[in-house]
């Protein structure tokens, strides 16, 4: 039985303290193209987080199930981005289905997702971080899910605040040198700074 610490500190550390774009640096193509309103931004954050979780289940298993014991991990890259696009197709199709206001504003975004490097980051991070090692292979699963739920959840923050922010800014009396990306670069700097505060608090 995995203590629930186990689970917490992942979830917190994988949402703050290691976030996958202000302090991975992952998914920063999204995070400065899809946050000048907020409603994109939600949107763009709820399909990371479907495509995040799902394929963090899904890569594990094709990893630890096929992969590993058949001595191909050289090729889990491959086989974690054919993962990925299968679920983003899914999500594209969704998406347009039923929303089709929210389709046009994350436009070639969406499509993008396939290349996120948040997502594909997150999952191989989990392989790499060896949980079924560590907790045995049902245990580790819900180990990864939970970090990829911290780092989506962390994703999500990022993004809505970023959106705040931008929006915030486009009313504001801002230098013409400085508008656009100069200020929003400035701002995502402070904001990365804020959460490299938070080292070390688990």
């Amino acid at each position: 039985m995995i203590s629930p610490t186990v689970f917490f500190v992942a979830i917190v550390s994988s949402m703050l303290i290691n976030n996958i774009v202000l302090m991975r640096f992952l998914g920063v193509c999204p995070f400065l193209g899809v946050s000048r309103k907020t409603e994109s931004a939600l949107g763009m954050s709820a399909a990371v987080t479907f495509v995040m979780l799902v394929a963090s289940v899904l890569t594990y298993i094709l990893y630890y199930l096929v992969l590993d014991p058949f001595g191909i991990e050289y090729i889990s890259t491959i086989a974690f981005i054919l993962v990925i696009a299968s679920l983003v197709q899914l999500v594209e199709m969704f998406i347009k289905r039923f929303s089709q206001k929210l389709y046009k504003m994350l436009g070639i975004y969406l499509p993008l997702i396939v290349t996120n490097c948040a997502i594909l980051g997150i999952v191989e991070i989990n392989i790499r971080e060896n949980y079924a090692v560590q907790y045995g292979f049902g245990a580790g699963l819900a180990v990864a899910v939970t970090s990829a739920l911290g780092a989506a959840l962390g994703f999500a923050l990022v993004m809505f605040a970023f959106s705040s922010i931008r929006e915030r800014l486009d009313a504001a009396t801002v230098p013409e040198s400085w508008k656009g990306v100069p200020i929003s670069l400035v701002v995502a700097g402070i904001m990365a700074l804020a959460f490299l505060g938070l080292g070390g608090i688990v």
